[in-house]
């Protein structure tokens, strides 16, 4: 199968660039697999649309405010490190643009007075060593929240708040390099109705990283490399997991890193508990093992995420309804409407 099996025309104008001020205002597209149907609603209608009985599963990781402009001191140039895995105290690996400019023992200048020397690194990737410990107490306050670049904008105030889900754990060790983008549409009113008319939900962590949002290069799909990405699933979410499969009730999954999460767990008619590390690639032809619903953004072309919904969903029937997004107006991405599969 070839990557431009998954490509789409979409107008510049249907790039959300900016988030609508409220999480469940945005339009949701329901479709139905079996019936091959599709019906427009808005997120706010969910608890209605859902099966009686439903377990949610949410990722509740945080994203870290990855970004860090950079000065190179040999040449005075401007670029950027997304920062991806703490190695040590001092040293991460991170993205970097034109990385090939990047050579060991160039030295850049940050904000605050830190300075780094790249020490290593292939590909894309480079180790930075900084000066000084970097945490997330520190990016907190001096990192910039890693927005896509599709957006076309440098973040602003708002986007700390509207670029994290309401439900992100604070506590999480590891951060997210991206938005577990389908979360960002539930408000904590939207959380609570669901909660009043019995709906279960469940938290698991995926750490969003290059798994998720680096591109396809290769002409056929089944080329293609995930990069790894850690998850956590804690005893009790895995037992509630269980028991509402074994009930036979709806698992619905919130955005595609719960469902690599799922999916790369179960094993032996139950899921593994603790840490663990995914590179799980879904595209046309897995078969889906937990997850019976899933509610996703909509994704751009040729990515892993759209692979892994026409997966979900088959190819044609998903394309078909992004062209009738496209001709109805959806905002597409990060910060645009939602898709309810069923």
């Amino acid at each position: 199968m070839k990557k431009s099996d998954f490509s789409f025309e979409l107008p510049e104008r249907l790039i959300a660039r900016q988030p609508l001020p409220n999480r469940a205002e945005s339009r949701l597209m329901v479709l139905n697999r079996k019936a091959g149907t599709r019906r427009h609603h808005v997120v706010r209608d969910l608890p209605a649309l859902l099966p009686e009985g439903s377990l949610l599963v949410f990722n509740n990781s945080r994203v870290r405010k990855a970004r860090l402009p950079a000065i190179d001191r040999g040449t005075g140039a401007r670029t950027e490190f997304l920062l991806l895995h703490r190695l040590n105290e001092t040293t991460w690996r991170a993205l970097v643009r034109r990385a090939k400019r990047r050579r060991t023992g160039s030295r850049y200048d940050f904000t605050d007075g830190v300075s780094g020397e790249i020490t290593g690194g292939a590909g894309e990737f480079r180790h930075i060593a900084f000066d000084r410990p970097i945490d997330d107490v520190w990016l907190d306050v001096h990192g910039r929240v890693p927005l896509p670049p599709y957006l076309g904008r440098e973040d602003g105030a708002d986007d700390s708040e509207r670029y994290q889900t309401v439900y992100a754990e604070r506590g999480n060790a590891l951060r997210s390099a991206a938005a577990p983008t389908a979360g960002l549409h539930f408000s904590g009113e939207l959380l609570a109705e669901l909660a009043q008319k019995g709906f279960e939900t469940v938290f698991i962590t995926l750490h969003v990283g290059l798994g998720t949002f680096l591109p396809v290069r290769t002409e056929h799909i089944e080329d293609h490399a995930m990069h790894e990405e850690s998850y956590t699933i804690t005893g009790p979410a895995a037992e509630r997991i269980e028991q509402a499969k074994a009930e036979r009730r709806n698992i619905t999954a919130i955005g595609t890193t719960s469902v690599r999460t799922l999916e790369s767990a179960w094993e032996n008619g139950a899921l593994k508990r603790g840490d663990g590390t995914t590179s799980l690639f879904m595209y046309p032809g897995h078969a889906f093992r937990v997850t019976e619903t899933l509610f996703t953004n909509f994704h751009t072309p040729e990515s892993t995420l759209l692979m892994l919904v026409s997966a979900f969903a088959g190819r044609e029937f998903i394309m078909e309804s992004y062209g009738e997004a496209v001709r109805e107006g959806y905002r597409f991405f990060s910060y645009g409407d939602a898709m309810l599969i069923q």
